[in-house]
Order: structure tokens, then C-alpha cells, then sequence
């Protein structure tokens, strides 16, 4: 574990890191390769813009370590990690916490069995349950009526899911907008159930590293974990970890499971940014989030000042523990704004945002920014929310969050039938072929087997036609929809 009061001195990173070190020391060190990848840093001999773009790869085998891994870095950096958390063991990925869901959701049952999982899942866990052939028990989060935001799976939805036998239950905490569900209970009752708890984190790699925020799952408890390094943490693109316990999870099924949906070539730099930011935690984390956090309250305030009614979520509306503090989520519809409006406006002063739809928009903010950088974003955004300010609108809860699927067939089944293509007025009460979703987050509004609604059909084109984006339809227009085709 790494407990707050025994955190190591600051030092340089790479004297903790060996996976850091080793990329550093790549390039320090003059070579000839004949191996792959194919640019040996060189390509900006053939094209300057390509080189900079792949002249710093290096990849792990014969990059990082030798072709045959005869210094076992990566198990090394692996066997650190999983101290740190408190885990028994840890993979790093470099597909993303999309691969670590597909790993651990490959290492839990046979096909046919059955997950409690929460709705709020991302498409990469849908996407697992149907190559691993298990089957979802979906459970519905509970919603904060004054915010429209969705609190987390209760004791009693839980309780619901149990009576239909899963083997684990799968929850995703904190959710996009920074909400957590009461883990303890779960997680002590799926244990007295005897299933193993698996959280995806992808939004909480931060988590456990300071007093002011949430633990992170392994602390309370859970049997694995799964993160994005590249969110919340200054990680390489699509670099994730996998942490697990083996008291419930089979660490042979694991790593099967891991290495049967990764990449032969894993990249050297993601892993190496792995090893860093598990360092640059251990080392400076208080000190790092503690910045963060009084950057991302002055933020608060002196935005919220120039407003007589709320306008970001607080950790104050929901039960102490239940929120990110680090999150900045601003509730236009209390302005009587446009989100997708509101980004538009920031683009122009070259401000790109995490996300925007009619009433929430969502700032990412993580160690790496500066109290300059929160200055610029508010000079930014206070006249424009001014300018476009009107009267407020009660908080709705978002398609994402609001729909409780109604399932036909099985999404495995509706993934590999035949299926057409039909015009919207004909899709209603048809059994959709593809997963849909606004994006971000990625949560399913309508996945493969489960039913097109009218509530679902026009809550999507009401989606796209206010600016957001809707990912994953076979057709993007939502003009047709791909449908399980119905065999006479």
C-alpha cells in the first residue's frame, strides 16, 4: 500500500521507475536496430513531420528490454504497482481501460453466466460481455433529483440483481460526472455472497492519494480494479492499468484472460508513463491533488461569484465521500444555456472541453494544470455564460442515465444474427442490432437485444439534433437503424 504518512522522499522519477528509466535510457544510448518497429527512429531521415511524430517510440521488446525480456522490467514496474494499490497482482495495458475490462471480464465465468452490472458501464464492458459470451443483470443507479445526476447502484438494486445468481458484480466508480455509489455495503455484500467485486475506475486513477478525495477500490475492499493512466493522471494515450486480488479471481485466468486481448507489440512509451505516474503518485501525490484541489476551488468560486444560483455540482449535494471534488461539472441548465453553445464559444478562444450536451458541461481537470491555465479558462468562460445567461430550467436527467433497457434477446445472440436496416418510424418496438451511445461518456442508451423505444429513438435524435455526438449507429444520421432482422 502507500499510505499518506510513509510516502517516499521527491527524488527524479526514474530512480523509482525501471520501465521509466529504461525508455530514458533508450535514448540515451547510441543503437543500430534490426528489429521492428519498422521507423528505428529514423523516419525523419525520409519525412521531418513523421519523425516527430514516431522518432520517440521505442517499443518494449528490444526497446525497453531486450527481444526476450531477459531483464523482466515490465513484471518489475508490474510487481511495484501491485504493492502500491495493495493488489496481488498488475498488468499494464496499453489498449486502454477498454483491454482491461475485456481482460478481467474474459477471467470471470463461461458462457452463459451472469454479471451484475451496473448501466453506467462503458461500451468496452458491453462489448467484453459479448465476446466473453456472459450475460448482463443490469442494475439501474439511483438519480439525484435536484441535479438529474446519477448517485450509484443501492443496497436494494443489488439485492434485486443477487436474486438472479451472478457470479460477480461489475460497478464503474466513480461515474463520468464524478458520483460514486456507496461501496463498502456492495462490496461487503457481494463478499458474503461469495462473488468477486470488479470496479472500473477509469475516471478515479487518482484516487487514494489524498486525505480530501475518495479512496480508491482496493482500499474498500474490491478484487480488481481497472484505470485509465491517461485520464486523470499525465499517462500516455490509451495507457491503463489492471489490478486485482486472487482470493475470488483465478491470477492464471487473468493473465490468460489479459494476454488473450492485448497486443503482441506493446508500445514502450504507455507502459513507461505507467511506471512514472504509479512513481510520481507515490512520491508527490499529496502535494500534487492538494494543488489541484485549491486550484479547482478557486476555480469554483470566482466563477460561481458572479452567479445568484449554483452552477457547478459540489461535493455539498451529495453524501460525504459520494463525489469527486476534483470534477468540475457546470449545470448550464441553471443559466437557462446551451452546452453544446457554450463549447462552441470556448473553441473560439481555442478551449477544448471533456464534454458538452444541452446542460452539463464538463471540464477535465487533473495535476498538470497550473493556476494560470484555470485563470485563462474562467477570463474565458465568465463573459460568455454571461452573454448567453437566461432564465434557469429544472435539471433533466440525461437519455445516458434515464433509460432502463428493455432486453429481448441476449446481446451475444444480436450481435451475430442477421439483421436489416429500417427507417426510424419503423424502428420502434424492433430489437436493435448495435450498441448506441452519446459519446462522451460512452454509456449505452440501447445495446445489441434490447428494444427500440419511442423514448429511446426520439431521446437520441433530440441528442444529436442539440450538437451532441452519437457514436457507434450503424447509420450516424439516425435516419436508419440496424435491427435484428425478424426471421419467418
Amino acid at each position: 500500500m502507500c499510505p499518506l504518512d510513509t510516502l517516499i522522499p521527491v527524488i527524479e522519477l526514474r530512480a523509482t521507475a525501471p520501465l521509466l528509466d529504461a525508455y530514458l535510457s533508450y535514448f540515451e544510448t547510441p543503437s543500430t536496430p534490426f528489429t521492428i518497429p519498422g521507423h528505428k527512429q529514423q523516419a525523419g531521415r525520409i519525412d521531418a513531420g513523421l519523425g516527430q511524430v514516431v522518432d520517440v517510440d521505442a517499443p518494449l521488446y528490444g526497446g525497453l528490454d531486450e527481444v526476450k525480456l531477459t531483464r523482466q522490467l515490465l513484471r518489475h514496474a508490474e510487481q511495484i504497482a501491485a504493492e502500491c494499490w495493495g493488489a496481488d497482482w498488475a498488468r499494464f495495458s496499453t489498449g486502454g481501460s477498454t483491454h482491461a475490462n475485456q481482460a478481467v471480464i474474459f477471467a470471470l465465468g463461461r458462457p452463459g453466466d451472469r454479471i451484475a452490472v451496473s448501466r453506467t458501464a462503458h461500451r468496452s464492458v458491453l462489448s467484453a460481455l459479448v465476446l466473453a459470451g456472459l450475460e448482463p443483470i443490469w442494475m439501474t443507479p439511483d438519480i439525484d433529483e435536484p441535479t438529474g445526476v446519477p448517485m450509484g447502484i443501492s443496497p436494494a438494486e443489488f439485492e434485486r440483481a443477487l436474486e438472479h445468481d451472478p457470479i460477480a458484480l461489475l460497478l464503474t466508480e466513480p461515474g463520468y460526472l464524478g458520483t460514486l455509489s456507496d461501496l463498502p455495503p456492495l462490496i461487503a455484500r457481494a463478499h458474503a455472497a461469495g462473488i468477486p467485486v470488479i470496479i472500473d475506475t477509469a475516471w478515479g486513477a487518482h484516487f487514494g492519494f489524498h486525505a480530501q478525495i475518495p479512496q480508491h477500490a482496493m482500499q474498500l475492499g474490491a478484487d480488481a480494479l481497472v484505470t485509465s493512466i491517461h485520464k486523470s493522471l499525465p499517462g500516455y494515450s490509451a495507457s491503463a492499468m489492471l489490478l486485482a486480488r486472487t482470493e475470488l479471481l483465478s491470477i492464471d485466468r487473468l493473465e490468460h484472460g489479459f494476454e488473450t486481448t492485448h497486443t503482441t507489440s506493446p508500445p514502450g512509451a504507455p507502459l513507461a508513463s505507467i511506471d512514472g505516474c504509479r512513481a510520481l503518485l507515490q512520491s508527490r501525490g499529496e502535494d500534487l491533488i492538494g494543488t489541484l484541489l485549491a486550484n479547482v476551488t478557486a476555480f469554483r468560486q470566482r466563477v460561481q461569484s458572479q452567479f445568484d444560483v449554483p452552477v457547478f455540482l459540489e461535493a455539498s449535494d451529495f453524501p460525504a465521500g459520494r463525489f469527486d471534488p476534483t470534477k468540475l461539472v457546470l449545470r448550464v441548465n441553471q443559466l437557462g444555456a446551451s452546452g453544446v453553445e457554450i463549447e462552441r464559444a470556448l473553441l473560439e478562444h481555442s478551449i477544448r472541453i471533456e464534454m458538452a450536451d444541452h446542460d452539463t458541461i464538463i471540464f477535465m481537470a487533473t495535476i498538470t494544470d497550473t493556476a494560470a491555465d484555470f485563470d485563462l479558462l474562467a477570463s474565458a468562460l465568465i463573459p460568455i455564460l454571461k452573454a448567453v445567461q437566461g432564465d434557469a430550467r429544472p435539471s433533466d436527467t440525461a437519455l445516458s442515465w434515464s433509460v432502463v433497457p428493455q432486453v429481448a434477446i441476449s446481446m451475444r445472440d444480436a450481435y451475430f444474427a442477421n439483421t436489416e436496416m429500417v427507417c426510424r418510424a419503423d424502428a420502434v418496438g424492433r430489437i436493435s442490432a448495435d450498441l448506441i451511445a452519446p459519446y462522451p461518456p460512452g454509456v449505452a442508451v440501447v445495446a445489441p437485444g434490447e428494444v427500440l423505444t419511442d423514448e429511446i429513438v426520439e431521446g437520441l435524435t433530440t441528442s444529436k439534433d442539440a450538437g451532441v455526438r452519437i457514436a457507434y449507429a450503424s447509420d450516424p444520421t439516425l435516419a436508419s437503424y440496424r435491427v435484428v432482422r425478424n426471421e419467418r
